[in-house]
């Protein structure tokens, strides 16, 4: 990414500045910065601030602007912000990766909590500095009615498919699975996703060598997960993620 004021996408959801994912929402990064070293995402450049503006309408009230600065030993270490309705009361929470410099990756969600942005809460930090995490999305994996957020931890090292649930404001650890992964150091995006074919919510991901397409679910207890093709480039993910595969 460019050190530029601009944001990013992740895998065809675009919410920067000039990309709307909600009717008149925009949220994107800002203040990037060369104060960690760690570029798995490509190059060097993280983002020091989380920016929300809501245009007004008579609906929706007068125009909003919001926007959270990191302390100098934290960055969003993240493509773009993720935008879903957590808590199911209509309007979006944000998901983002915010990394501390020392203590690596934590997935944290924000939101406007009484008009103003708040980080609402997170994961713990992996523990370490240059490690990180890669999202795959949120859902209701097993039909509770609570949304579950998933991610790789550390998808060049551990490989290791965590799934939190987000109840009351929190964020609580349900399951984890090893040997699956999402990312490759360097590349610009994140592959993969939850699809739902019809039959529920599946997490797309490779096996650990990247040689398959692995489709895991989640019952409430435990994950499941079986390979439904080779992989052979990042058009396999795209097969799969639109129910051809």
């Amino acid at each position: 990414m460019a050190l530029s004021d601009a944001g990013g996408c992740v895998e065809g959801k675009v919410t920067d500045a000039e990309g709307v994912l909600l009717p008149g929402l925009h949220v994107y990064f800002g203040q990037p910065n060369r104060r960690y070293d760690h570029g798995i995402l490509g190059d060097d450049v993280e983002w020091g601030s989380l920016i929300y503006m809501q245009q007004g309408s008579a609906a929706h009230g007068p125009y909003l602007y919001e926007e959270i600065t990191l302390p100098k030993t934290r960055v969003f270490e993240d493509f773009a912000p993720r935008l879903a309705d957590l808590d199911g009361d209509g309007a979006a929470e944000i998901i983002v990766i915010e990394t501390d410099i020392n203590k690596g990756a934590q997935l944290a969600i924000y939101g406007l909590v009484d008009g103003t942005l708040k980080k609402i809460t997170a994961t713990p930090h992996i523990g370490h500095t240059h490690r990180w995490l890669a999202p795959i999305g949120a859902a209701d994996l097993d039909g509770d009615g609570n949304i579950e957020i998933a991610y790789i931890d550390r998808p060049h090292l551990a490989r290791l498919l965590k799934i939190w649930r987000y109840k009351n404001g929190k964020l609580t650890l349900v399951a984890e699975q090893g040997g699956l992964t999402n990312h490759q150091i360097g590349q610009t995006y994140i592959s993969g996703g939850i699809r739902d074919c019809g039959a529920g919510p599946q997490m797309i991901t490779a096996n650990a060598d990247w040689s398959q397409i692995v489709a895991s679910v989640f019952d409430g207890k435990e994950i499941r997960s079986a390979v439904i093709g080779p992989h052979k480039g990042r058009n396999s993910f795209k097969r799969a993620m639109e129910c051809r595969m």
